[in-house]
């Protein structure tokens, strides 16, 4: 079994050092299982990598990187909000839309399952209830460290991904597809002594070029804003993938990584 753990101080490089773990010479279906991606500051990029990935993209038909991070936190959104509970309230209302209107968001999007969650007794808010617990927490004098939880995955959501399993999410007898939403299954947060809001966050699968930088910055603008909005530091995101890939293209990302190095060194 191929895996690997790197740790680097902002999305583009920590994108790009998993991308050159999964890219060795002994491991030649460029797939890897239980990996672990540490981000000291996941909101942030480096503009040259940044510029580089997405030529790629644009040249092969991917989606925009903006695209793919705004399922998991709508920066610009969230920007022209003067409230968490607004923010929830507008996406809300433009949710059918935006999933008419991409055919990648047809079986929904992480934000709106973050958002509405459908719990026993209707949907619920996570993205408030969460920053008002996290507030409770601080206004103590022993806040509690790991108590703030996100789920994304559903016991009804279908398509466990090929050479995949979570036992929280199948249901047996009915999830019988093999790819699909939500690849995302939970995050979690804590916080620490230094009040620094931290996070996890647990994917079945992921695929590199496709969707993992995107999914990198979007969690990080996700931890950045409940940060501000609770009123504590902003931390680290590390990202476990039970299975990750370099799906396809191997042969075209190779510079973005390249420049990865140079930059590191």
């Amino acid at each position: 079994m191929h895996t690997f753990s790197v740790a680097e101080k902002n999305t583009s490089l920590a994108w790009a050092a998993a991308c050159r773990a999964l890219d060795v010479k002994t491991n030649p279906g460029q797939k890897g299982f239980h990996t672990v991606v540490r981000i000291a500051d996941a909101a942030a990029e480096d503009p040259q990598v940044r510029a580089q990935f997405d030529q790629v993209r644009d040249k092969h038909g991917y989606a925009p990187i903006e695209t793919v991070a705004n399922t998991l936190f709508p920066a610009g959104l969230a920007a022209t909000c003067s409230s968490p509970e607004e923010l929830v309230h507008r996406y809300q209302e433009m949710y059918k839309s935006l999933m008419r209107i991409d055919q990648h968001n047809r079986s929904g999007t992480y934000f709106g399952r973050i958002i509405a969650y459908p719990g026993k007794k209707g949907p619920v808010d996570q993205l408030t209830t969460l920053i008002a617990r996290i507030r409770r927490q601080i206004s103590t004098k022993g806040p509690m460290s790991a108590a703030y939880e996100m789920d994304v995955a559903h016991p009804h959501d279908t398509e466990p991904e090929e050479g995949t399993w979570s036992t929280s999410v199948h249901v047996a007898g009915t999830d019988n597809k093999y790819r699909g939403f939500p690849c995302l299954s939970h995050c979690s947060f804590q916080l620490d002594r230094e009040r620094t809001l931290h996070a996890v966050a647990l994917y079945r699968s992921h695929y590199m070029v496709d969707r993992a930088y995107g999914n990198y910055l979007g969690l990080g603008r996700l931890l950045a804003y409940l940060a501000q909005q609770a009123e504590v530091r902003q931390g680290s995101l590390t990202v476990i993938a039970g299975h990750a890939q370099i799906e396809e293209h191997v042969s075209v990302i190779r510079p973005v990584i390249q420049t990865q190095m140079q930059l590191s060194a």
